[in-house]
């Protein structure tokens, strides 16, 4: 039996004894597969951006609650609804400390990956079961992972680390979402659901500080109904000092970030039967890079060279000055100036120019609600938004390119991008004897563009023992030898693109009911793309490189789920995705690609035992991708050509080109959520996933000497095995509602790769957070109640390598990133 088959037999095992054998016998079979921090576990979507109340059975108190969700665009019982689904409620994102996405990076739901695009904080690659983008950060790409906000998708990478506006949960549907969610969820959905208007006066106030000069205010204030209108203000500050120190002087360090925005949001009911729900938000992210450092030098063993005095050039050791014959076979020599570090900087040893990266981001939505029968809904749910991001990015230092004498370095990755978007849903929901049913109609309109360049800010000296900072003044095109950064208008002139995307979709599922304990969901979404777009400005040349996309496409799904007893629902599922075909405008011809499909067979059991006390869900899943998209890339690092002379004239350009893999790419793999209520104050927690990827070796289409040589490829940040556990607990005061809070949580996760064309992976992680409360303190009379917390993410200040690049061994060195060090601090929290 070869590797894959014996994988996917043991990664269906448990699953199948779970069929099998029925509930006993599988929790003793599941005692190592373990689940996650998700304080509940829901299996369901939002689509509409309402809020899903939570409802617990008021007969018994003592179990774990009883969750309604919005599976199917209607309220469902999360245990009966089949559909594997993770969620993050607010107090599971209180405990972790979650302000934002990135935060999700520690691993609280096993299957879902959150990293940095490169090492910025501006733009975030998300991915779920080994559905990751490499570089979906361009004009004419996506991500195969949809993010929502309350049912609206976000089309752009950039602005994803933006603040959550008072988020009632966060939803993650593992597996492709094609029928009801559509295009770019073939891993999956991340839904964001905010509070919605209560109508009643009351909110909350955050105040903190924290360690690394942060500090944090929130204000969420929900206004009593005036003329049927009830109105909700949101308001969030976030800061954060660098954590890694430049000691250029005026510059900002990395790893440092200050967030604010505000939301408000109206609610009006003028008559029983029809809702329309109305919210502006509008958000500005500063944010610097997290770090790149040199982790080794020369690990490839070859003959250091030396740079003669009066030619300059890098010769063999121990040549007599003036020697001009250029050593083809040596590695430059490291500045004395440049340090080496395995562990986590915390003060860069070379200062450059760093300014803030700024993103922006705006949106109003419009979700209309009218009953038109009894139990037929009509929705109609409109969205205007937006992102403007300003990259500024001088992470790499020294540490990503070669020492020459008089030579420039420090590449400053600069972009500006633009985008908006309008989106329109509209959805008929009801309910007919044994049959449920939802369809609807969708419009998305997108326009993006993108004008980047990447000067050097820094010069060495001829010895490598000192250096300067180049002029930031920018005179015409920014090349190789005319550097400048100053001024943003003037950024296009290295590389210039624009794209627009329509998608036009009709979707319908049903849900129908023979008999009670027999359900069969049938659905499907036919999907029309188009695209276009140019490139029209490379390396300082106009080109007029065109891309024009059109497909179509149908994506069935089909449930049968079965309540094989009290507590105990088990379903098996197809489903299919798609992510769209685009360009990859960082080739030189804005070389074109197509799409990637994944045809998903997934089979679960939902298990609620001994008294709602154990809850236990599995999900065992093979999807078979075609089309993968994988990015090949190339960053030049060597400032002058092989004679050591003539300035290169693609010095510090990235180019990369995209290739859809041959054949099929396979993805398997399990997944384990335990939740255990031993005793009415102690919640226990555990998640586990399991994941085997596989993709054909692809050619390289980069031109060049790899140009056609087939490369063996990887999954990007997919770890084969991820855990995480959490345990809460509370002790009451006598004859008070004032409790004590703890909260700790674990989150492991094997190593991975971080780039698809190098087979070098990054360390395994552990990262603990805690948080400690006491919660509920009395103010007087009424509703008013304090809390005052301490919390800390990081706990152990465990340190790992989270992305990791050898492509300069041959050259210079591997660099890396680091995670983030240890954060705590302390947080009061007035509820009125």
């Amino acid at each position: 039996m070869n590797r894959f088959a014996s994988r996917s037999t043991a990664s269906l095992a448990v699953l199948a004894a779970a069929l099998a054998f029925g509930p006993a016998e599988t929790a003793f079979a599941a005692a190592n597969l373990s689940v996650s921090d998700t304080a509940v576990t829901v299996d369901g979507a939002e689509g509409s951006g309402d809020a899903a109340p939570a409802a617990q059975d008021s007969s018994d108190h003592s179990g774990l609650t009883e969750i309604v969700v919005t599976a199917t665009k209607r309220e469902t019982n999360l245990q009966k609804t089949p559909i594997a689904i993770s969620v993050l409620a607010p107090e599971a994102i209180k405990d972790r400390h979650v302000q934002s996405l990135i935060d999700l990076a520690d691993g609280a739901v096993p299957s879902l990956r959150v990293a940095t695009f490169e090492a910025r904080h501006s733009a975030l690659t998300v991915g779920i079961r080994g559905i990751v983008p490499f570089d979906a950060n361009q004009t004419a790409r996506d991500q195969g992972v949809g993010v929502y906000l309350d049912g609206i998708y976000l089309g752009r990478q950039q602005g994803l680390n933006t603040a959550l506006f008072d988020a009632q949960r966060i939803e993650v549907l593992r597996g492709p979402q094609g029928t009801l969610f559509g295009r770019n969820t073939e891993g999956g959905a991340v839904s964001i659901v905010t509070k919605e208007p209560s109508g009643n006066f009351g909110g909350r106030l955050i105040g903190g500080v924290g360690n690394y000069g942060s500090y944090a205010s929130e204000a969420h204030v929900d206004l009593p109904t005036v003329a049927n209108i009830a109105f909700k203000v949101d308001g969030v500050l976030q800061h954060q000092d660098a954590t890694v120190k430049n000691p250029l002087e005026g510059q900002y360090g990395w790893n440092y970030h200050n967030t604010a925005g505000g939301r408000i949001s109206a609610k009006w009911k003028p008559f029983d039967g029809f809702s329309a729900t109305f919210s502006y938000d509008k958000a500005k992210d500063e944010n610097t890079p997290n770090y790149s450092q040199l982790i080794n030098y020369n690990p490839n063993g070859k003959v250091v060279g030396q740079y003669d005095p009066v030619t300059l050039k890098l010769v063999a050791p121990g040549s007599p000055a003036g020697t001009s014959t250029v050593c083809t076979t040596c590695i430059a020599p490291l500045s004395p100036l440049v340090q080496i570090h395995t562990d986590r900087q915390g003060v860069a040893e070379i200062g450059v120019p760093q300014q803030l990266s700024v993103d922006r981001t705006d949106g109003f939505s419009s979700t209309l609600k009218y009953q038109v029968a009894s139990g037929v809904e009509l929705r109609s749910i409109s969205a205007w938004r937006g992102v403007e991001t300003e990259q500024w990015d001088n992470s790499g230092g020294a540490h990503r390119t070669i020492f020459v004498p008089n030579g420039n370095f420090s590449r400053y990755s600069l972009s500006y991008l633009r985008q908006r978007q309008f989106s329109q849903e509209f959805q008929l929901v009801g309910s007919l004897p044994s049959l449920d049913y939802v369809v609807g109609l969708y419009y998305f309109n997108e326009n993006v563009r993108e004008f980047a360049a990447t000067p050097s800010t820094d010069k060495w000296n001829a010895t490598g023992t000192g250096y300067t900072i180049n002029s930031e003044i920018v005179n015409g095109a920014i090349t190789s030898g005319n550097q400048g950064w100053n001024d943003i208008n003037m950024w296009f002139r290295q590389r210039d693109s624009h794209a627009r995307a329509r998608s036009y979709a009709a979707f319908a599922q049903a849900t129908w009911t023979p008999v009670d304990p027999v359900h069969l969901t049938v659905g499907g979404r036919y999907t029309r793309d188009k695209r276009e777009g140019a490139l029209t400005m490379v390396n300082g040349t106009a080109t007029n490189w065109v891309f024009t996309y059109d497909r179509d496409r149908f994506d069935p799904m089909v449930t049968l789920a079965w309540d094989a007893a009290q507590g105990v629902n088990v379903y098996a599922k197809y489903s299919s995705g798609f992510r769209a075909g685009g360009a990859n405008d960082r080739s030189s011809t804005f070389g074109a690609f197509g799409p990637e499909a994944v045809k998903a067979y997934e089979v679960g059991a939902k298990l609620d035992l001994f008294d709602r006390r154990v809850r236990l869900n599995l999900a065992g899943y093979i999807m078979d991708r075609t089309g993968t998209q994988i990015d090949f890339d190339n960053v030049d690092t060597a400032p002058f050509l092989a004679d050591g002379v003539t300035p290169n004239p693609t010095f510090n350009l990235h180019t990369e080109n995209t290739a859809n893999a041959p054949g099929t790419s396979k993805v398997r793999g399990i997944e384990a959520e335990l939740t255990v209520r031993p005793i009415d104050n102690l919640t226990m927690g555990a998640s586990y996933a399991y994941t085997y990827t596989d993709v054909p070796v692809t050619a390289n289409p980069n031109p060049g000497p790899t140009f056609g040589v087939l490369t063996r490829v990887f999954v990007v940040y997919t770890p084969e095995n991820a855990a995480s556990g959490y345990i809460d607990y509370e002790i009451p005061f006598t004859g008070s509602d004032t409790r004590v809070k703890l909260h700790l949580d674990a989150n492991y996760a094997s190593s991975q790769y971080s780039f698809q064309a190098e087979n070098v992976k990054t360390d395994a992680s552990f990262i603990v957070n805690g948080r400690i409360s006491l919660a509920n303190i009395e103010l007087g009379a009424g509703n008013t109640k304090l809390a005052l917390s301490a919390w800390a993410r990081n706990l152990l200040d465990e340190t790992h390598i989270y992305r990791r690049s050898n492509a300069n061994n041959n050259t210079l060195g591997a660099y890396a990133n680091f995670n983030p060090p240890r954060t705590f601090g302390f947080e009061a929290t007035l509820n009125f």
